[in-house]
């Protein structure tokens, strides 16, 4: 038999996340008169962005990246610091009263009998009702952690990259960091920046672009390029990449045979953002390898059958965003990534909205989550609509 909740909550709207999604949802709330109850797992706001790697920097422009209802201050960087979005996103919360409940990890959410809107449990025992549940808990809710060939053999640290803040734990160790998304290309970067050996494991063709070309940042001509006809923006898209990045091959990088526009569009695989790795390749700092045949004492056997000694290895291999077991007598309509098809959940799902997990869009999450917590807002009082003093998230170009 369950146990029985210990306390019971009533509140009209319920979001889930603390983080840009959540905040952005309930600003946006806020500025059409609905106060919504704002929860969160962990025991502060912006949890995820506090404890990134602390290199970390925004791959967008400050001024594509603000939430509803606040820009960055004009004294922030083009591309503003892992600290800045914190502080951005704490200055968010107070600027537009949001007072999160945290400490607060939801086990289940569940349609009312008689369809009378949701019940949301806490793993604390707390059984929320509302009409309807904004989920907000983001795109990397849980990191992807494969267990590699005899890994037990290996000896040395084994980590994901959610554990890496800085280098300074390396410090005269050789690294290699598996999988070079975004995420694993920054932290090669660092690593050989204070000194440390780092390699990168790649098994797959990539498609590679810098953060700027002749001081124009790429998110923007990527914006640009969306807008034209499929086919004349892709082959835009490849022509620039080819002219700009050229070919990597004999360095150990492949280029994916798509556009990057249409591996974002079509997989929800963002381009790697190069902000100084690949030259770092070039000049041999960092060394590529292909893919892991297995770990050995002290080493790395690759798919080329190459040996390499390493003290640690780094799990650069993301994240997923694990949804279905948040409702488990509801099926989702999920992609291949496992991310929700809609922002607006229809059907069974009526009164359900999925906030932060569109991937597939140019111009990067925030973009995306600014716009979509507007639709949300207006879908749930479109009778007063958002505030017209809200600045809207897309700016011209």
């Amino acid at each position: 038999m369950e146990p029985q909740p210990t306390t019971r909550t009533e509140t009209d709207t319920l979001v889930i996340g603390a983080g840009p999604a959540g905040l952005a949802t309930a600003a946006c709330l806020a500025q059409c008169g609905t106060r919504a109850l704002v929860i969160d797992q962990a025991h502060e706001v912006a949890s995820s962005w506090r404890h990134h790697y602390e290199r970390l920097h925004l791959h967008t422009v400050k001024t594509h990246s603000a939430l509803p209802g606040l820009p960055f201050p004009d004294s922030a960087p083009r591309y503003v610091s892992r600290q800045g979005v914190v502080d951005y996103l704490t200055r968010y919360a107070d600027r537009h009263g949001i007072e999160p409940e945290l400490g607060e990890t939801v086990v289940s959410i569940e349609p009312a009998p008689r369809h009378a809107g949701w019940l949301t449990r806490t793993a604390s025992g707390r059984l929320i009702a509302s009409r309807q549940v904004v989920v907000a808990t983001g795109a990397n809710r849980r990191p992807r952690v494969p267990t590699l060939p005899h890994q037990a053999l290996f000896g040395g640290r084994v980590l994901h990259s959610r554990e890496y803040r800085n280098a300074r734990p390396f410090a005269g160790q050789r690294v290699l960091v598996v999988g070079m998304g975004n995420t694993g290309a920054e932290i090669a970067l660092d690593l050989v920046e204070h000194g440390v050996r780092a390699a990168l494991s790649v098994r797959s063709p990539l498609n590679i672009v810098y953060r700027d070309v002749l001081g124009r940042p790429t998110q923007l001509s990527s914006i640009l390029l969306s807008r034209l006809p499929t086919a004349l923006g892709d082959a835009a898209a490849t022509l620039l990449r080819n002219l700009t990045v050229g070919d990597l091959g004999r360095y150990g990088l492949h280029t994916a045979a798509v556009s990057p526009l249409r591996q974002l569009r079509e997989d929800g695989k963002t381009p790697v953002i190069d902000v100084g790795t690949v030259a770092r390749v070039k000049n041999g700092d960092i060394l590529v390898y292909p893919g892991i045949q297995t770990l050995l004492h002290g080493g790395v056997r690759f798919t080329d059958g190459t040996e390499h000694p390493f003290d640690a290895v780094l799990l650069a291999t993301g994240f997923e965003a694990a949804l279905s077991e948040l409702f488990p007598a509801t099926p989702l309509p999920l992609d291949a990534r496992g991310m929700p098809a809609d922002v607006v959940g229809q059907g069974a799902l009526a009164g359900v909205y999925f906030v932060g997990f569109d991937v597939r869009q140019p111009g990067g999450l925030l973009r995306s989550i600014a716009a979509q917590a507007q639709t949300v807002a207006q879908h749930i009082c479109p009778a007063e609509g958002v505030s017209s003093n809200t600045p809207a998230p897309v700016h011209p170009i």
